[in-house]
Formats: structure tokens, C-alpha cells, sequence
């Protein structure tokens, strides 16, 4: 990966990715509601997980996301 964009996840890619696999807009996420309730589920996380550790968040785990699945929470952990 290249460009100004190489080794950083954005707060705004955090949600865009969320919203793709939630089938929403990204502004209907409340960044306090249990993502798990809204459909997520683990083989997504998984998915999530790993591409944004090919985007640059290269030191996140899957439970960092899972034990908090907030979309807030992993704002502040991926684009941290």
C-alpha cells in the first residue's frame, strides 16, 4: 500500500467498513450500541480485524474489538 493513506485507519473507514457490513448508512451507527446486537457477528469481526491490520493497524487482535464492540471503542483503538 502506497500513497498519504499507507499505515493508517481512519476513524471515517472504521465506520464506512462497519456500515458495509451492517448493510446501513455509516451515520445510523450510534457509537454506543452493541454491534453484536446489530447483526455482527465473529467471522465479520474476523474480517474487519484483518483488514485493517493490512491497512496499517498492524498491532490489533481481534479481542480488542470483540470485548467492546462498540463502534466508538474501535475508532479509538484502530485509528489510534
Amino acid at each position: 500500500m502506497s500513497g498519504p493513506s499507507a499505515g493508517r485507519v481512519t476513524a471515517d473507514q472504521v465506520r464506512a467498513d462497519v456500515a458495509e457490513l451492517l448493510a446501513c448508512d455509516p451515520a445510523e451507527i450510534d457509537p454506543d450500541e452493541d454491534l453484536l446486537d446489530r447483526g455482527l457477528d465473529s467471522m465479520r469481526l474476523m474480517s474487519l480485524v484483518e483488514k485493517w491490520r493490512e491497512a496499517g493497524a498492524t498491532g490489533l487482535e481481534f479481542p480488542d474489538l470483540a470485548e467492546r464492540p462498540e463502534l466508538g471503542h474501535w475508532v479509538a483503538v484502530v485509528a489510534s
